[in-house]
């Protein structure tokens, strides 16, 4: 509806991008946008959309005069002279500079998207946004198209019509975008404030557990001064490595006495934080080392206890949906499991 109504520019950008449903609505409502003269960016990670960039997709986006850039091209000789492992994992879409949208969410219908693994639908969820916070957020797509393309900011910025936007709400919200060369440790540094200002309640979600230690630190000692740390993590993920590391991390939790839910409606992908139903974090960002240090990523923290309640509402969604790890059943399964958990741990900063 969003891209149905713009009159002056979209930009996109994603990790993942499926054929199938509505994710084809949304390709549809760009290309119908292009051909009424709006100016349509799209910028989408070459190794995570890797099987649409072999669909017809881009063909007709083009076609229609859509302008599409893979971000973070890979191939042998790229291996040479750069690193594949760097990704482009920000969710981003600006509409006429009026709204944006951020979150979890890559462009895939969960009707469609990974079926065939087992792991049922990819629960997520999405943002949308009016207001002064739209500016940081167009500004990181832009920057990175700048750096995919070479194009001159000042003519990215006048194309898209992108202007000072008025504060529209109450709400204080930081945009913090991520990743290599940009902000060093900002983000965990970021975090880590989040978590040591909790004083009765911190529940986080995240679809991978890989903490770096400052973090894994931080947690337990919130739980250790007697805050309520709740952690929500699917019950199944996609990659079974991650699997394993993951669960290496839940005997230094739960010793300490963090409540560890495991979700068992799909594959929980929400990355969100709540501390005292006051202050949260919502974005695209994993609780693990390729999120912190390797990918490219954005994240709001959002200084506003509507917002945050709000919030703290869908993950009480997510907690009735799971099953409570029980510290004395964790304790009695096989040797073999936790062998595999202690020699995964190892590898996992590079998971």
């Amino acid at each position: 509806r969003d891209v149905d109504q713009a009159n002056s520019s979209v930009l996109m950008e994603f990790y993942i991008w499926n054929v199938g449903g509505k994710a084809d609505d949304v390709l549809n409502a760009v290309i119908r946008a292009t051909k009424r003269g709006v100016h349509c960016r799209l910028l989408i990670d070459c190794l995570g959309a890797n099987k649409w960039w072999k669909s017809d997709q881009p063909k007709r986006l083009r076609e229609a005069g859509v302008e599409l850039c893979r971000a973070l091209p890979v191939g042998l000789f790229r291996t040479l002279t750069s690193r594949n492992d760097l990704r482009m994992h920000r969710k981003i879409v600006i509409i006429d500079s009026k709204i944006a949208w951020t979150g979890s969410m890559n462009m895939v219908d969960p009707a469609y998207f990974k079926q065939d693994a087992g792991f049922g639908r990819w629960i997520d969820a999405m943002a949308r946004l009016e207001g002064s916070a739209i500016v940081p957020l167009a500004a990181t797509m832009l920057g990175d198209w700048a750096i995919e393309t070479g194009e001159p900011i000042d003519e990215l910025v006048k194309s898209t019509q992108l202007g000072s936007v008025r504060p529209d709400g109450t709400t204080d919200i930081q945009v913090i975008p991520s990743g290599p060369g940009q902000t060093d440790d900002g983000l965990l540094q970021m975090l880590l404030t989040l978590v040591h200002a909790a004083q009765e309640e911190l529940v986080l979600t995240t679809p991978y557990l890989v903490p770096d230690d400052a973090l894994l630190k931080a947690l337990r000692g919130a739980a250790a001064r007697g805050v309520r740390v709740i952690l929500i993590v699917p019950k199944k993920v996609d990659s079974l490595m991650t699997r394993y590391a993951s669960r290496s991390y839940y005997d230094d939790l739960l010793d300490i006495g963090v409540e560890i839910r495991l979700y068992t409606g799909g594959l929980l992908h929400t990355k969100s934080i709540t501390i005292d139903s006051s202050i949260s974090m919502f974005g695209t960002v994993n609780l693990d080392m390729r999120s912190l240090w390797l990918n490219y990523e954005v994240s709001l923290f959002v200084y506003c206890q509507d917002f945050s309640q709000q919030l703290r509402a869908l993950q009480q969604t997510y907690i009735e949906s799971s099953e409570q790890l029980d510290a004395d059943q964790w304790s009695k399964r096989p040797f073999a499991t936790h062998m595999l958990e202690n020699t995964l741990h190892l590898v996992s900063p590079l998971l």
